[in-house]
């Protein structure tokens, strides 16, 4: 699991978003949560938050880090490291 996640870490990251439709990322470690609203995803380069309207999964590559993104996409933010704990908290309190 560890030889997995290294080799991720060697990965780039990059966004790609087309027509506000579709959103492709790669150096994604780790999906945390997601749902029609909300995705908060570990990346190479932090904890990313995308926010939109119908948002769903559409491909997840574990081994290559690479996922997409399909729905119409409203922001796409970075979560400082230090942060992660009270955002998460908020997060994990906004989906209850």
């Amino acid at each position: 699991m560890d030889k997995d996640n290294s080799a991720i870490n060697n990965y780039n990251h990059s966004v790609s978003l087309l027509e506000r439709k579709t959103l492709v990322i790669t150096g994604v470690k780790k999906i945390e949560t997601f749902d029609k609203l909300h995705f908060i995803l570990e990346t190479t380069m932090g904890f990313m938050v995308i926010k939109g309207d119908g948002l769903e999964l559409i491909k997840l590559d574990t081994l290559a880090g690479n996922v997409t993104i399909k729905g119409t996409i409203d922001s796409i933010s970075y979560i400082l490291e230090n942060k992660k704990k009270e955002e998460d908290s908020f997060f994990n309190r906004l989906f209850k």
